[in-house]
């Protein structure tokens, strides 16, 4: 062996011994391993020998690729079981920076709760899967892990958030997750943030998302009590009507019991059901609520906007119990029908959602955070809605608990419930950039749908779920065994039924539409940062007129290869991914395979940020006209004299009498008493040439303001009537004017010119 490949092995040697004793130092919350009791001397002859020798030209050949890869700054490091991201970044020259972390894995299995309840929801299930070994048999991929174990990771692939701190990154480094995207991938935050919709878009949140409710907060239970209530009054009005009609709602065997079933159960309800009085009831409910829509309620008091009583109503839930959940028989009135037809022709114009809600009045619950259908139950009546809910505290402390309007008349194919799982990419939040896979694919339920059961087998689509179930002996045969189409195949279904082309009119676009909606709503909430990318999976469920309804978002979706279609289209988004990400930063004209580039937000300038220093400027107000006399809070107003012809302009004035009065009083006595008026010169002076001067008095002039009564600390000097200012110039603003002596302010005044010295020596004293 050459001297600088015996260098080599052994500082690999070397790196493998430090690396464990690092291990075991700082990581406590791996589960110790078995030789942990082993004296140290053993674990290192132990890494010594497990260690295969590096083959020379191996070893040359590693080296050759981890240069480029360093020079090119390709070094990338994956984090969990995704060969197909490893695969397509080394097809690119990428070089694998491994993290090792023995017994990680059992790990994130134990803590998988306490993670999804505090951080934002994802259904990746690949922890609950077998990560199969990967294929090195030479293990050249393993010798140029340890040739870059030093490099600066440069693209990070990680299926946890908190794995990175995108704090800690340099500029150039990727990372596939932005932080604090809770506002729109947590059940609670999604439904928070879609209600703030009307400040971005004209659009309505209701035409696309199911009605829902933070239960744990108060004001939202009140609002979903309400809700609850004014829906069992429409579905009361409907099952009126569809019962007429012969209407039997889809996937239900409900029957109405016979009279003698009905007398057998008569003694568990207090008294008979009285349909006149509980379709009058929810007339008046329904007509209140529009009455609401249209703003003519404001000057209703709220004790005569409630149309029912606490107990009122607990008695119309009780008969709606009775009738539409078939426990009890009713006579038919076309009088009755009538109305009721005609008020639900009024609410399908305000309510979109009134042909989903169906008639049985079905509500969803989820916890917040977490994903894979854990913990999400389904439920129609109140009391026990508000019991499944109210059942764990922390919950309702922190607002976790969802409750969402159940799809009661979903489209069904063959008689089965699906949703759709649908891909989009968002690339940055400023300006806001969102990529729509052309491709999705269909998740069933392995029980045909029925509403006379709310078990999770017929309701929840979740791959997670279902994989565990054996499909029911009912279900249509068209259906395959693994729960699965691709959108090629429901494409192929709707054409069978003559709406091929609603798929592009109305299914595609309506996806669109929510995604970029609910971005919108949280884009001010993301912590944006550049060199970072987030491939997102949104979840619908299709109305019977194939209008889409967004259910949740999921960060990290899974990417397990479980059926043949998600191995096929699980793998072929995860390498159109990186086309977008990587290719097409060098290549503006990449191929991006079927990402196609739906918004692009023009770039929004944030100013920057400069502290909390808050200045105010203006200018201050100007007195429009002159002020009143000013007046002794203590002395009678003095009587109204009648004005003085003033005179004409080519006269002089005289030197003002208020000035040569208020001079004989020292100023310091002046500030508790107001200056009497002086008496009116007998006849005007003769005319003598003047001239202007400044008077620098001792004085401090501190705000110009209205005047205030005469117990202030302050004397004013201003233009009190006419006849007693003739003799002075137009204008004099009125000051305020301290005892405190102060910096000299420069007074001009018009004098006569021959009593100068006298006015200057009577002022001064």
């Amino acid at each position: 062996m050459r001297p600088d490949v015996s260098m080599e092995a052994s500082s690999s040697r070397r790196s493998v011994q430090l690396g464990q004793k690092a291990h075991h130092a700082t990581d406590r919350h791996c589960t110790p391993c078995p030789d942990s009791a082993t004296p140290p001397e053993s674990k290192v002859r132990r890494s010594f020998v497990s260690l295969p020798v590096p083959n020379p030209e191996r070893l040359k050949t590693a080296k050759a690729l981890v240069d480029k890869a360093v020079k090119m700054h390709k070094i990338f490091s994956v984090q969990g079981p995704y060969p197909v991201i490893r695969a397509a970044l080394r097809a690119r020259g990428w070089v694998e920076q491994r993290i090792h972390r023995p017994n990680h894995h059992a790990h994130l299995r134990h803590s998988d709760e306490g993670r999804a309840s505090s951080n934002d929801a994802g259904d990746s299930d690949d922890d609950d899967d077998e990560v199969k070994k990967e294929q090195d048999p030479d293990g050249l991929y393993d010798l140029m892990s340890r040739l870059v174990r030093n490099e600066l990771v440069y693209f990070y692939w990680t299926n946890r958030r908190d794995a990175i701190n995108t704090n800690s990154l340099q500029k150039e480094q990727i990372t596939n997750h932005f932080a604090k995207a809770g506002s729109f991938t947590t059940k609670a935050g999604l439904c928070v943030n879609l209600r703030n919709l009307h400040w971005f878009d004209s659009a309505d949140p209701d035409t696309f998302f199911p009605r829902c409710y933070r239960v744990g907060a108060q004001d939202e239970k009140h609002a979903f009590i309400e809700d609850y209530r004014r829906t069992a009054c429409t579905s009361l009005l409907k099952y009126i009507v569809e019962r007429e009609q012969g209407v039997q709602g889809e996937g239900t065997s409900h029957n109405i019991l016979a009279v003698q079933d009905q007398r057998k159960q008569s003694k568990r309800r207090p008294r008979p059901v009285v349909l006149s009085q509980i379709i009058t009831s929810a007339l008046k409910v329904c007509q209140e609520f529009l009455e609401s829509l249209e703003h003519s309620d404001i000057d209703i008091s709220l004790e005569t906007a409630q149309t029912l009583t606490k107990e009122e109503w607990g008695e119309f839930i009780h008969s709606y119990y009775l009738v539409v959940h078939g426990r009890a028989e009713i006579e038919s009135s076309d009088h009755f029908v009538t109305c009721c037809k005609a008020m639900l022709q009024r609410l399908v114009e305000v309510s979109p959602q009134l042909d989903i809600d169906g008639i049985h009045n079905i509500w969803i619950i989820k916890p917040g955070a977490k994903s894979r259908g854990r913990g999400i139950k389904c439920a129609k009546r109140l009391d026990q809605i508000l019991r499944l809910v109210d059942g764990d505290p922390t919950l309702i402390k922190e607002s976790k608990w969802v409750v969402q309007k159940y799809l009661e008349r979903p489209l069904l194919i063959h008689g089965t419930k699906f949703d759709v799982r649908q891909w989009f990419l968002v690339t940055d939040w400023n300006p806001l950039t969102v990529w729509f896979y052309k491709k999705c694919y269909m998740r069933f339920s392995t029980q045909p749908y029925s509403l006379d059961t709310l078990d999770s087998s017929v309701h929840l689509c979740n791959n997670s779920i279902q994989k565990h179930l054996r499909p029911s002996q009912q279900r249509h045969r068209g259906i395959p065994s693994d729960n699965m189409w691709s959108d090629d195949q429901f494409r192929t279904f709707l054409s069978s039924q003559g709406q091929d082309g609603q798929w592009q009119t109305v299914v595609v676009p309506g996806m669109k539409s929510a995604v970029i909606h609910a971005l919108q709503t949280t884009q001010d909430l993301m912590e944006s940062r550049k060199n970072t990318f987030e491939l997102y999976g949104a979840d619908f469920m299709l109305g019977r007129d194939l209008r889409p309804w967004l259910i949740e978002i999921n960060a990290s979706p899974t990417m397990a290869p479980s059926t043949p279609v998600t191995a096929r289209l699980c793998a072929a988004v995860q390498e159109d991914t990186l086309r977008v990400v990587l290719d097409r930063r060098t290549d503006r004209t990449a191929n991006t395979g079927d990402f196609q580039l739906v918004y692009r937000q023009a770039t929004v300038e944030v100013p920057q940020y400069v502290g909390i220093n808050l200045l105010v400027e203006g200018f201050k107000i100007k007195c429009p006209c002159p002020l009143p006399p000013l007046r002794s809070s203590n002395r009678p107003a003095p009587k109204h004299r009648r004005p003085i012809k003033e005179k004409e302009p080519d006269k002089v004035k005289s030197l003002p009498k208020i000035l040569s009065k208020s001079a004989e009083t020292p100023l310091q006595n002046t500030s508790s008493r107001v200056l009497p008026p002086p008496p009116v010169p007998p006849e005007p002076p003769v005319p003598v040439p003047i001239e202007t001067f400044t008077l620098h008095l001792p004085m401090t002039v501190t705000s110009i303001h209205l005047p205030i009564s005469a117990q202030s600390h302050s004397v004013f000097l201003w233009k009190s009537r006419p006849e007693v200012s003739k003799g002075c110039s137009e204008k004099v603003q009125p000051c305020t004017i301290e005892n405190d002596q102060g910096p000299s302010l420069p007074l001009e005044i018009t004098v006569q010119k021959q009593s100068r010295e006298a006015a200057t020596s009577t002022l001064s004293t």
